[in-house]
């Protein structure tokens, strides 16, 4: 019964409802609950660490129903933008109204597809890996799948990875270098697994250019059903959504680097090259996902058994208090330079 504490994910997409079916105020529920309700919540909330025999884990990694939690989250991030377009396309909102609307999409993408393609994407079957790359679909960043699983998890921590944010380096400065970075990266990774498999830049397994196709056949459908305003809607909130992944790029590596041994190669991935946050809500709406340190020292380590590091880097706030306070660069080095200082 402890474990129903995971259906507390499915609040994002409650919210986003919420904001669909309202106008004025109401329209930016999502946004509300995410950066000011959670925040709130958790300076208030305990943290709570469980220890997991090795027995747990492996009846908990085992355990079809936690799939099963990940999965649903496809017709309902799907339905709620078929839902949200449609309104958009036959209701006149005001502006205000359909900015929170918009946001609201944005951050739906943001928490209930890239982060659900993310846990999908390090699994090994098919299935799993296709329902991933479905998800990131709407968010027009397909690529996140390549770069993320063959570049980001092999170069975090290292200046050859675009994903991890230097110190005294502003968000702003990193969106633009981790978005166009990333996506450079992810076409050589596609050209080196097509010379591994002796395979030409046009067949059929350059997966970059599925992901293209893909996405522009989204887009078109979008337009035909829906017009050029909604149209526009959609790539907005794509945007959105993947830049709010940057952002916690940004906040889950800021600073960190590992070193070089004596043969020139770089030390295995710690648990100290990524910084963790054991604090509830934010553990729970994003699937663990901030407990990054074990995520990154076992990537294929579901989410269900993912523990707390105390050895690791620790935030001092959970994930969407540490979102506010990195949009606010002066703010974000004041309170993490010194944390970051003691880490390394």
């Amino acid at each position: 019964m402890k474990d129903v504490k995971y259906l507390f994910a499915y609040s994002v997409p409650l919210a986003t409802w919420i904001s669909l079916i309202s106008e004025g105020v109401f329209a930016f529920t999502a946004p509300l609950y995410t950066f000011v309700f959670i925040p709130l919540l958790e300076a208030f909330l305990q943290e709570f660490n469980h220890e997991y025999s090795e027995s747990d884990k492996q009846k908990r990694a085992a355990n079809f129903l936690f799939d099963v939690l990940l999965y649903l989250n496809i017709p309902l991030v799907f339905g709620l933008l078929l839902f949200g377009f449609s309104n958009l396309q036959s209701t006149s909102f005001s502006t205000a109204t359909q900015v929170g609307h918009i946001i609201s999409m944005g951050i739906l993408l943001a928490t209930n597809a890239i982060n659900v393609a993310h846990e999908l994407g390090h699994r090994s079957g098919l299935f799993q890996r296709s329902l991933a790359k479905l998800l990131l679909l709407p968010c027009l960043y397909m690529h996140f799948y390549l770069e993320h699983n063959f570049g980001h998890h092999k170069n975090v921590a290292t200046p050859e990875d675009p994903a991890t944010s230097i110190k005294n380096q502003s968000l702003y400065s990193f969106w633009l270098s981790s978005v166009f970075l990333q996506y450079r990266n992810a076409w050589r990774i596609q050209r080196k697994l097509l010379k591994t498999h002796q395979q030409s830049f046009f067949s059929i397994k350059n997966d970059m250019l599925w992901y293209h196709l893909f996405q522009a056949a989204y887009l078109w459908t979008i337009f035909m059903f829906f017009g050029t305003s909604v149209l526009f809607v959609a790539v907005g909130i794509g945007i959105i959504s993947f830049l709010f992944l940057e952002t916690i790029n940004y906040i889950e590596h800021y600073g960190l680097r590992r070193k070089k041994n004596s043969s020139g190669r770089y030390e295995r991935v710690q648990t100290h090259h990524s910084w963790n946050s054991n604090h509830f809500i934010g553990r729970i709406v994003l699937y663990e996902l901030t407990r990054h340190s074990d995520h990154h020292f076992k990537a294929a380590k579901k989410y269900q058994p993912l523990e707390h590091q105390p050895e690791s880097p620790q935030l001092p706030f959970g994930y969407p208090t540490a979102l506010l306070v990195a949009f606010v660069p002066p703010l974000w080095f004041a309170i993490m330079n010194p944390r970051l200082a003691a880490a390394v």
